[in-house]
């Protein structure tokens, strides 16, 4: 039942290619400072990986109409109430729930050190940082080293497959969505909150989660579908391969667009 609310309480992320966070450096942007939006949208590059477009469209659409109608404007009035210091902490907050599922992954890939460093943030957030709210490890130079269960499968050598746009979670890829599921499934944190504290907890994470997303619209050019899918596949394939990617379609003839805000 808890698996079921938190994956109702991620359609508040559905409009904007979620499954992101916020980078390290704190900018809104879907892409690199340097990349050109206008390429992203028009490139034909990922075509290939998207056979299901005509249903993926549909789901797309619908996705769109329940966030234009009730998610969007939870999430404006969200961050119109909440003051920035308690948005920060919200965010902080949730982000140090994760760590324990990011320290997970590297050891199942392999990354001691990233895992040593996840361990490292969770240990410090959750007592000097008053159980997250305050990034107190990102001080110490301890950086979010994020994983999840799709980029482990990618590590491993399993193919993306076909891009999927999944109604109300967003785009995805058949990888990432078994992947998703496997996060589901594994024990977490939440798990320890009673109810109904839980319930007010993982709706808290939604609209946080939307709201944060709201300034990424900005970057959207051209047609929203083509847009965000392409700039979903083109972030995976970097976080998966650590930030080493071996062709990128949107790179501009002069010089090579740089990934480093992903």
């Amino acid at each position: 039942m808890q698996r079921t609310l938190l994956a109702f309480s991620l359609t508040l992320a559905l409009a904007t290619g979620a499954s992101a966070q916020q980078p390290e450096d704190g900018s809104a942007s879907m892409l690199p400072d340097d990349a050109d939006p206008q390429k992203v949208a028009d490139t034909s590059a990922f075509d290939d990986r998207d056979p299901w477009e005509s249903f993926n469209r549909s789901i797309f659409t619908f996705n769109e109409v329940v966030d234009r109608n009730l998610l969007k404007p939870v999430a404006r009035g969200y961050n119109r109430v909440t003051p920035e210091p308690v948005n920060d902490g919200v965010s902080n907050f949730f982000s140090n729930l994760s760590e324990p599922g990011n320290i997970l992954n590297s050891l199942l890939q392999g990354k001691g050190e990233d895992a040593l460093v996840s361990t490292g943030r969770f240990i410090f957030n959750t007592t000097f940082g008053l159980l997250g709210l305050v990034d107190v490890a990102s001080y110490m130079e301890l950086p979010e080293k994020e994983e999840d269960f799709g980029q482990t499968f990618g590590y491993w050598g399993a193919d993306s497959g076909p891009f999927l746009m999944l109604p109300f979670l967003g785009p995805s890829t058949v990888r990432d969505t078994a992947g998703r599921g496997v996060d589901y499934a594994v024990p977490d944190l939440m798990d320890e909150v009673d109810s109904p504290e839980v319930y007010f907890l993982y709706a808290l994470y939604g609209v946080d989660l939307r709201a944060s997303l709201l300034s990424y619209e900005e970057q959207i050019t051209g047609d929203r579908y083509t847009f965000i899918r392409n700039a979903y596949l083109q972030r995976r394939e970097y976080q998966v391969n650590d930030g080493r990617v071996e062709s990128d379609p949107f790179a501009r003839d002069d010089e090579d667009i740089m990934l480093e805000d992903f």
